[in-house]
């Protein structure tokens, strides 16, 4: 049965918010910024863990027939197993509030169905990139964001102050123009 990406309606409602699925925490990503621009390494850990983002609360209603907002979803029959949130940011981007595959479908192309359903979005939009923001210690979602062809714009040690996150550093990507969005 194929992967279906399809734009969240109302007819959805039961389908959003889902429920965090634990990740695996492998290493994290080191930025270093020259003047000019960002190169970045990795850090291995040596015994990976796993962590979980608490469950978002949001109105799924916002994403229904909202020009500055949409949610897409991948369906595997009747069942959705990955999710994607946009928004048309004050700077001329889209900007990703959340993407989350679930765990026996990662690495199966499913972000990356969602990623282009949401570069195609902010392109209908007229918009002029598309933004994503992270954490260090995620470096899976930082390898993902690399490999679509983001790139570091910037980062910031102090977002992250509440108990749980406190160590991690923000990472800012960006896909900057809509010559870089041709894929």
């Amino acid at each position: 049965m194929p992967y279906k990406v399809v734009r969240f309606d109302k007819s959805m409602l039961s389908l959003l918010p889902r429920p965090q699925e634990p990740f695996e925490i492998i290493g994290k990503l080191i930025p270093e910024y020259d003047g000019q621009e960002w190169k970045v390494s990795e850090e291995l850990f040596d015994t990976p863990y796993e962590h979980t983002y608490p469950n978002e609360k949001f109105d799924p209603k916002v994403y229904i027939d909202n020009p500055d907002e949409a949610a897409f979803l991948v369906m595997l029959g009747g069942k959705c197993i990955g999710s994607l949130r946009v928004c048309k940011r004050w700077n001329g981007n889209a900007f990703i509030d959340d993407l989350a595959v679930d765990r026996a479908h990662r690495g199966k192309g499913v972000g990356t169905m969602l990623m282009d359903a949401a570069v195609e979005w902010g392109r209908e939009k007229g918009l002029r990139g598309v933004s994503v923001e992270t954490q260090d210690m995620n470096l899976h979602a930082c390898r993902f964001y690399l490999k679509y062809g983001f790139k570091l714009g910037g980062i910031d040690r102090f977002v992250y102050t509440a108990d749980g996150y406190c160590g991690q550093t923000a990472l800012y990507f960006y896909i900057a123009d809509c010559e870089e969005m041709e894929r």
